[in-house]
């Protein structure tokens, strides 16, 4: 680990990514940044023939490389931000988010429907007839009558251009900071007769690969595959997700085998080993090997590109290229070396990758499996041999969840427990399970698939898939609900890494670092929970047509909610249960007229119109169901500090209240624009 550490590109590669994190959170004009970046390049040839000459002073242009690729990185970030473009569409003059604005777009990827709507990523080259740049994500009625649009589709709209909401309860999925990372930062909505299809200009590789993933998928139709099982098949073999069930998605990661439906490097390892058998005999001939590497590696390109170009994909094929070519030049190195050289150039292609939690996952989960699973195989040696390849397919799987655990709980707060068995089953036959279905896919296309061997595959995955739902099932074994802040899991790695490098050499200082880190992470575990006990909240949640309130005494909360709101998703209960670090929830309760907080007295007036009490003062006003007041009246007689709107007033009504507000000078709080109200003390 040391010695890596001392590998050049692993430094360069650090710098990289400390320079992508300063340009994420730092902006710098771009102007600004060619400029320091000119006089860095000056300043660097200058030094180069200078430490060339003067041996006292070689640290000069080592400092300089890793400031130059820390630059690269912070570089990379700015100029792949299409904010920072000129022709970025909201950068023209009649560019607004109020009015609709004409634009020309067109289709790039197909993205997972919702209940009501399809929604598809879109390229925006033309707004008001200038040339334009920028993505959106489009959304379109469903309408079973007419056909949903295609990759490559050019479409003619004039429509709001609308930004992509916060999250509107406390801790829930920031859905507008993920698309931000992809460079998508307005969205719009319509039916299918507001977008005029034009035709088509050309096709793009995009387009093409969604071709050739359509044709397979009519293929595979006719030969009987449907539902789950296509769904599975476009997931495992052509890197698309969108058509999985939500149920079938939540199986699959309660099993804790989710990673199975991404295309990886376990998939693209398994394709190489089988293109290397395959493309053996040109060994045998002069330039042969040379001939079959480049084979192999422009097969893998040509998949990924079929599987649509997923960070998944690109990762992996850009690793195993890696690989291929360290054995082309019979220059073998360590996995950890062709790790960080294909981080390295990902990276240069896109910094945006860094904040995918894919990319994190991916690279940590290999990390862990190389660097982990030697140190857990030799806790024990079986002697027979069927033992020996279950330990070790056991040991890979406990070290990848060792590397990925604090990240994942991070990110999901859960754990599957039971990880091990559906990786100890399904692991072993995947490599069976994705031959068979290349050969399935080829010979359905050509039509030649013999029916018997189709319908043997189609029952292996509708097996694979009920035995991942009865493993997810068992839901003893599934925790949940587990918090973990972004400190308390950089501690989490911390005693990892010292942890395991003391059990590599028990050397003293070794194990001071392990106490350190320790002290650490029990130091920031204490502290959370004493934030936790001391805060106090009263938070009047966002919810569609329903109300529901919420009171917090340190580390207990106490929900209010509506008959209809019991009927709807708790999602954002559990999300604020989770990002709160709650240890309790009191029963439910329904929502009351009145509830004193603190110094304030809170008033629910409701469908109605009840307000006039002698004995209270009310200091906030929360309407709820639409009351029919006069609320000029109520300001007069109650001046309230704040009036609070839910999600279950009609829009009608809540224009005219904010309207009334802004009269009389009264803060005015609508939960559905705003979300939800927190008021703490």
């Amino acid at each position: 680990m040391i010695k890596f550490l001392k590998f050049i590109p692993a430094q360069l590669t650090f710098f990289l990514i400390v320079g992508i994190l300063f340009g994420n959170y730092f902006s710098l004009q771009p102007i600004r940044l060619i400029v320091v970046f000119g006089a860095l390049i000056l300043i660097f040839t200058i030094a180069f023939f200078y430490a060339d000459k003067q041996y006292q002073t070689p640290f000069i242009f080592p400092a300089l490389v890793f400031l130059l690729s820390f630059l690269i990185g912070f570089g990379g970030v700015t100029f792949k931000n299409q904010l920072n473009h000129k022709k970025h569409y909201s950068k023209q003059l009649q560019f607004s988010t109020n009015e609709s604005v004409s634009a020309l777009i067109t289709i790039e990827s197909v993205l997972k429907s919702t209940n009501y709507y399809n929604k598809y990523e879109a390229e925006v080259f033309q707004l008001n007839g200038k040339k334009s740049i920028g993505k959106i994500v489009v959304n379109v009625k469903k309408d079973s009558a007419i056909n949903q649009f295609q990759v490559d589709d050019h479409l003619a709209v004039k429509m709001v251009f609308s930004e992509i909401a916060e999250p509107l309860n406390p801790y829930g999925f920031n859905y507008k900071k993920y698309l931000q990372q992809q460079q998508i930062h307005h969205q719009i909505h319509g039916d299918n007769p507001q977008f005029l299809r034009l035709n088509k200009i050309n096709q793009t590789i995009k387009g093409i690969a969604a071709n050739i993933r359509e044709k397979i998928n009519v293929a595979l139709i006719q030969y009987g595959f449907k539902n789950d099982e296509l769904a599975v098949v476009n997931a495992l073999l052509l890197g698309q997700r969108q058509h999985l069930t939500s149920e079938l998605q939540q199986s699959y990661i309660g099993a804790g085998a989710i990673h199975i439906l991404a295309i990886s490097g376990l998939h693209i390892g398994i394709i190489l080993l089988i293109l290397s058998a395959v493309f053996k005999p040109l060994h045998y001939f002069k330039h042969g090997k040379l001939a079959a590497s480049i084979i192999i590696i422009t097969i893998l390109w040509l998949y990924a590109i079929i599987a649509g170009l997923s960070p998944s994909v690109v990762r992996a094929v850009a690793m195993f290229t890696a690989i291929a070519i360290a054995m082309q030049v019979n220059r073998p190195s360590s996995t950890y070396k062709t790790l960080v050289i294909s981080m390295f150039f990902l990276l240069l292609f896109n910094p945006y990758y860094l904040f995918e939690v894919g990319f994190q996952l991916s690279y940590l989960a290999v990390f862990s499996i190389v660097w982990i699973q030697p140190k857990l195989y030799d806790l024990w040696k079986p002697k027979w041999w069927l033992l020996d390849k279950i330990w070790q397919l056991l040991t890979v799987s406990m070290a990848a969840q060792i590397g990925v655990l604090p990240l994942s709980l991070y990110y999901f707060h859960q754990f599957p427990g039971l990880f091990f068995v559906s990786n100890l089953v399904i692991i072993p036959v995947l490599g069976i399970i994705l031959t068979a279905g290349i050969v399935i896919i080829i010979l359905s296309v050509l039509q030649i698939a013999p029916q018997s061997l189709v319908d043997a595959f189609i029952f292996v995955i509708r097996q694979m898939n009920h035995f991942v739902s009865w493993v997810a099932q068992q839901e003893i074994f599934i925790i949940q609900q587990i918090s973990m802040s972004f400190l308390l899991m950089v501690a989490f790695y911390l005693l990892l890494f010292f942890g395991l490098k003391w059990t590599e050499k028990k050397v003293f200082y070794r194990f001071v670092l392990v106490l350190i880190s320790i002290v650490m992470l029990q130091t920031i575990f204490v502290f959370e929970k004493y934030l936790a006990q001391s805060t106090d909240e009263f938070i009047v949640f966002n919810q569609s047509k329903a109300s529901t309130i919420g009171q917090r005494t340190g580390n207990v909360i106490q929900f209010s909610s509506s008959a209809d709101s019991l009927k709807r998703s708790s999602n954002f209960k559990l999300a604020y249960l989770v990002g709160a670090e709650l240890n309790e929830m009191l029963p439910s309760e329904k929502i009351k007229n009145l509830y004193r907080f603190k110094d304030e007295t809170i008033l629910i007036v409701d469908s109605l119109g009840l307000y006039k009490f002698n004995s209270v003062k009310p200091t906030i006003i929360i309407l709820r169901q639409s009351p029919k007041i006069n609320l000029e009246r109520l300001l007069k007689n109650l001046k309230p500090k704040i009036i609070i709107a839910d999600g279950t007033n009609y829009k009608s009504y809540l224009k005219d209240w904010e309207q009334t507000c802004l009269k009389n000078k009264t803060p005015f709080h609508n939960t559905l624009q705003k979300g939800a109200f927190v008021l703490n003390k």
